[in-house]
C-alpha cells in the first residue's frame, strides 16, 4: 500500500537527522570530531602547528604509542590488562643492540629483540589465563622484574649502537619520499590489519565475546584461556616492535626507554573508548585517542603550557572522556 503524501513528507526530514545522530553515536565519530577540532584550535593558536614538519613529527611519535595500543586494545578487549609494556619498550632494546654489536646483522638482534618479547607474552598470559591469577598484580610484577633487570644488566647506562648500520638507523628515523616517517607507515598497516582482525575475522568475534562474558563464551565453545593467552601474546609482540623502534630512535639501548610508557597507552586505550571491563570498544578508536593524546601534548607544548598543567589537562580530558562514556552506557 502506498504512502500518503503527508506522512512522506512527516518522515523525510527525519531521516538526516536520525542518519546524523546514528552517526554520532558512534564513539570514533565523536573522536574523529574533537581531533579536528583539537587541530583546528592549535592551528589558530600557533603560527608553527599546522606545518607539514610538525604534523609529521607528532605522527612519528603518536606510532609506538599507537603500536602498543593496538596490543594493549586487545588485551582489554579480552576483558584483561598488561601493564608491563613499559618496561618491555625498554628491555627489548638491550637483546636488539647486543646482539646486532656481536654478530653485525640486525635482523638476528630484531630476531632476539621479538624472541624476548614472546616470552613475557607467553609468561603473562600463562599466568594469568591459565593459572588465573589476577593480570594487573602479574603485568605489574613483570613490570618491576623487568625494570629491575634492565637496571641490574645495563649498570643504569646507556648500551650505544657501535656499528651505526643505516638500516637500523632508518627504521626509526627515516621517512617515505622524505615526508611520512616510517614509523608511522608500520603502525598504519598494523592497524589496518587489526582492525580487519577484530571486525571480521572470528578470532576478534571470540575476543569481544570472552570479554564482554567470559561464561557465556565458554558455554558458546570458545577456549577463553587460550584467548585470553593469545591477547597477551600480541599485546607483548606489539610493544616489542614497538620497543625496536624506539631503540632505532634513540640509537642505543637506553635504560631508561619506556618509563610511564603504559601509562600513556592504556590512557589512550581508555580515551579511546574501550571499556576496561571488556567487550567494548574498537581499535580505531584507540588509534583516534592516541592521536588526540598526542596532538594535545605537541599543542600545549607549542603554546609554553608548563608540563605540569599538561599533566593536569590531560588527566582532565581522560576523566572526563570515561565519565561520559559512563553516562552515555547508563542511558542504555
Amino acid at each position: 500500500m502506498p504512502q500518503s503524501p503527508s506522512l512522506s513528507a512527516a518522515a523525510g526530514p527525519k531521516r538526516p537527522t536520525e542518519l546524523l545522530r546514528a552517526l554520532f553515536r558512534r564513539n570514533e565519530t565523536v573522536l574523529l570530531v574533537c581531533l579536528v577540532a583539537l587541530i583546528v584550535f592549535f592551528s589558530f593558536a600557533s603560527g608553527t602547528f599546522l606545518t607539514t614538519r610538525n604534523i609529521t613529527n607528532v605522527l612519528g611519535q603518536a606510532s609506538l604509542a599507537m603500536i602498543a595500543g593496538i596490543g594493549i586494545g586487545v588485551v582489554v578487549l579480552a576483558g584483561e590488562i598488561d601493564v608491563s609494556i613499559g618496561s618491555l619498550v625498554g628491555a627489548v632494546g638491550i637483546p636488539l643492540v647486543v646482539v646486532m654489536n656481536q654478530t653485525g646483522s640486525l635482523e638476528l638482534g630484531m630476531a632476539a629483540a621479538l624472541l624476548l618479547a614472546l616470552g613475557v607474552g607467553v609468561a603473562n598470559g600463562y599466568l594469568a589465563a591459565y593459572l588465573g591469577i589476577n593480570s594487573l598484580i602479574v603485568t605489574l610484577g613483570t613490570m618491576f622484574v623487568i625494570r629491575g633487570g634492565i637496571y641490574l644488566y645495563t649498570g643504569q647506562r646507556a648500551i650505544s649502537d657501535d656499528l651505526q648500520l643505516e638500516s637500523f638507523y632508518q627504521m626509526g628515523n627515516g621517512r617515505l619520499l622524505g615526508t611520512v616517517p616510517y614509523p608511522a607507515l608500520v603502525a598504519l598497516v598494523l592497524l589496518v590489519a587489526f582492525v580487519y582482525l577484530m571486525r571480521h575475522r572470528p578470532f576478534g568475534r571470540q575476543i569481544y565475546a570472552v570479554g564482554g562474558n567470559p561464561e557465556v563464551a565458554r558455554l558458546a565453545g570458545y577456549n577463553v584461556k587460550r584467548l585470553k593467552f593469545a591477547a597477551f601474546v600480541i599485546c607483548s609482540l606489539l610493544a616489542g616492535i614497538s620497543g625496536i623502534l624506539l631503540s632505532s630512535r634513540l640509537g642505543s639501548a637506553v635504560h631508561v626507554a619506556g618509563l610511564g610508557f603504559e601509562f600513556q597507552v592504556v590512557a589512550a586505550v581508555v580515551l579511546g573508548g574501550v571499556s576496561l571491563a571488556g567487550g567494548v570498544g574498537s581499535l580505531l578508536g584507540v588509534a583516534l585517542g592516541v592521536l588526540i593524546l598526542a596532538f594535545l601534548s605537541n599543542g600545549l607544548g607549542m603554546l609554553n603550557i608548563a608540563t605540569e598543567w599538561q599533566l593536569v589537562i590531560t588527566g582532565l580530558i581522560i576523566i572526563a572522556a570515561v565519565a561520559f562514556d559512563e553516562l552515555k552506557r547508563r542511558r542504555q
